[in-house]
């Protein structure tokens, strides 16, 4: 292929949100009686959205009041906590600045919202090199419709065929191989228990950043 332009999913693959997510979480959880979860219990869903790890940290006769409740605390936490923990996976500048150098652009395609993505973008001062940051309300449709990827390439004005995705979940994926993109699955993320990601359909895995960077070696 003729690589011109890398796309990432945010959460769990450029960034690792999960401290900062988690620990929003758990402030929800407490400020409306719940005990906090373990961090190890409730990552596994982080690629989810705030809905799954709420899910995943209640008993399922909890009322949809009380979760959204739950919810409204967690986010508005988030919002005014955006990146106090969150860092870069070890190796992504090393990624970022190989693409850079090698005049190829870079996006991120995330279904995070864009309420919480263009902040943490500033935090991580991000906004002036990503070629394009396309949210889950960015487009009708999030992951795993092609419709974000498209909105990247048509931003950054290259084609499907030039681009090459790289994500930590199955949605990811989908979306990628439903564009047309070669797509690269990160196992360094937030895999749930028992996942397979060898079976989700990607050209290739990726179990870190610095082999991502080799992999982008490689295809230079």
């Amino acid at each position: 292929m003729k690589l011109s332009c890398v796309l990432f999913d945010l959460d769990g693959t450029l960034v690792d949100t999960a401290p900062d997510l988690i620990a929003c979480l758990n402030f929800g959880l407490e400020q409306h009686g719940f005990s906090a979860v373990l961090y190890e219990h409730v990552k596994p869903h982080v690629s989810f959205g705030a809905i799954a790890m709420i899910n995943a940290s209640l008993e399922i006769d909890v009322d949809e009041d009380k979760r959204a409740a739950i919810l409204n605390s967690m986010l508005v936490e988030y919002e005014n906590n955006i990146a106090r923990f969150s860092r870069f996976f070890d190796g992504m500048l090393d990624v970022l600045e190989f693409i850079e150098a090698q005049n190829l652009s870079w996006g991120i395609v995330t279904n995070k919202r864009e309420r919480f993505t263009f902040p943490l973008v500033e935090a991580l001062n991000l906004q002036t090199r990503a070629a394009c940051v396309i949210c889950g309300d960015t487009t009708p449709n999030s992951k795993p419709h092609p419709a974000p990827l498209f909105a990247a390439c048509e931003k950054i004005g290259v084609s499907v065929e030039e681009c090459v995705y790289i994500g930590d979940a199955a949605h990811d994926i989908l979306a990628g191989k439903n564009a047309g993109m070669v797509t690269l699955a990160a196992t360094y993320g937030y895999l749930q228990t028992g996942e397979m990601p060898e079976l989700w359909g990607a050209n290739m895995l990726i179990h870190s950043p610095k082999e991502l960077l080799e992999w982008l070696i490689n295809k230079g």
